[in-house]
């Protein structure tokens, strides 16, 4: 590829799941308004995703360049995504991309970039890096309050946490637990995120927007926390006009959107609660059901029977995928039934709807204590064993888009979205003073 002249040349290197691409390719190009050149590294599959967003605007700043990963008979290419993978098998592609490290030294070696801008635990992507002189900035995508608290855990056990808002309910460390198990690959996770923060050249770049929280990582890990801003994909897709059809017929700040990203599958026991919890809600609704690939599942073999007859033009159900940005930006939208992953808070946030926290996994807990700490949202709380309630979600929706108790929120949530406007691309300008002085005294 040729070298771009009078430019930084920058390659990224986001984990293959949507949630940490869409804030890595919404950076390249904010920094390429600045004299960034942006090469944008993942697998195949994720990278035929996202070329439509690649506009003509952004196609010679940007360029998408594929890795491959070493070929598993139980790993095939469309499977080398986050999006759609089956749980059992998220393992196998965690350590499919670890050894995917040859493959990405070459690229290193052909590029020569200025810069690399990596994820999460890619300790081998930074040590190349940096052996061949080449700065190598860490990059995170979600929230650092859950960051902040293990890190608090490991390094001052027995002293309080300054934040006594951000905690996990005990039915929540049970499925952490679990899910580090069942995910434990054969690099210990603990030991690769440290060091991935560890090799991170003198800044660490967060997507976040809590001041307290990052102050308190740079304490933690002796590096200074730049933040980055919201790097919200914002523009309306028209492509499927049914759904704005049907949104277009309701009343303003009536409906809730619903969805539970890209990579968490509910059970058939979840899905019946929250059907029955949008059905008791006389709240209308769009809920976007996915299922994993290659596993041949029909909506009607999910639902409660009788279900889309009773809510009728109510409830609108898509299958795999929705264009959830212009859905949230819909008058008609007044509230978010959100598994709270970090990308859709700050969708959220951004365009003013108020969050039904109903967290699943990993970081998604904390983020939920967070969006009730702000005021922009109300949590459906599971019971003690951690099961979804039909009667509690009923109850949340109904208080966040419809009733009096919910206006705090409603008022709050407008407000954060206002003051998020109001920034603008200031903190870009901040990570670009910051990006260019490790450049130039690499």
């Amino acid at each position: 590829m040729e070298e771009k002249k009078n430019t930084i040349n920058v390659v990224m290197l986001p984990w293959l799941a949507h949630g940490h691409i869409s804030p890595f390719l919404e950076l390249a190009k904010k920094l390429t308004t600045r004299n960034f050149h942006i090469y944008l590294c993942s697998t195949p599959i994720n990278l035929s995703s996202i070329k439509k967003n690649v506009t003509k605007e952004y196609c010679e700043s940007i360029e998408l360049v594929e890795l491959h990963l070493p070929s598993l008979p139980n790993l095939p290419p469309h499977y080398h995504t986050t999006n759609g993978l089956p749980h059992h098998l998220t393992n196998t592609l965690i350590e499919a991309f670890q050894d995917a490290t040859p493959e990405f030294s070459k690229i290193l070696q052909t590029l020569n970039p200025d810069l690399v801008i990596y994820d999460l635990n890619m300790t081998w992507a930074a040590e190349f890096a940096s052996s061949i002189n080449i700065p190598a900035v860490q990059f995170l995508t979600f929230s650092i309050a859950m960051i902040v608290l293990f890190l608090h855990m490991f390094n001052k056990p027995g002293i309080e946490f300054p934040f006594p808002e951000i905690y996990m309910r005990q039915h929540e460390m049970l499925q952490m637990q679990k899910l580090a198990m069942e995910n434990s690959s054969k690099v210990n996770m603990k030991v690769a995120f440290m060091e991935a923060i560890r090799q991170s050249r003198d800044i660490i770049l967060v997507k976040d927007f809590e001041v307290k929280y990052m102050d308190y990582l740079s304490e933690l890990v002796s590096k200074k926390i730049v933040p980055i801003g919201s790097l919200v994909h914002d523009s309306i897709d028209q492509s499927d006009m049914g759904i704005m059809q049907w949104l277009d017929k309701k009343e303003k700040g009536s409906s809730v959107f619903v969805s539970f990203g890209s990579e968490w599958f509910l059970s058939k026991e979840e899905i019946h609660e929250v059907a029955q919890g949008l059905e008791l809600s006389q709240v209308n609704f769009i809920w976007v059901i996915r299922f994993p690939q290659d596993e041949k599942i029909s909506i009607h073999d999910v639902l409660p029977q009788g279900f889309l007859e009773r809510v009728g033009e109510r409830g609108m159900i898509l299958e795999k995928w929705a264009p959830q940005a212009t859905i949230l930006q819909h008058t008609s939208i007044g509230g978010f039934v959100s598994h709270c992953g970090w990308g859709s808070l700050t969708e959220s946030m951004k365009f003013g709807v108020p969050i039904i926290a109903m967290p699943m996994y990993h970081d998604q807990p904390i983020n939920a204590r967070i969006v009730e700490h702000i005021g922009m949202g109300v949590e459906a709380l599971r019971d003690e064993n951690g099961k979804l309630q039909s009667e509690e979600i009923a109850k949340v929706i109904r208080e966040v888009v419809i009733e009096e108790s919910g206006e705090g929120v409603r008022k709050k949530t407008k407000e954060l979205s206002d003051k998020m406007k109001m920034k603008g691309d200031e903190e870009i300008d901040g990570v670009v003073v910051e990006l260019v002085a490790l450049c130039n005294n690499k």
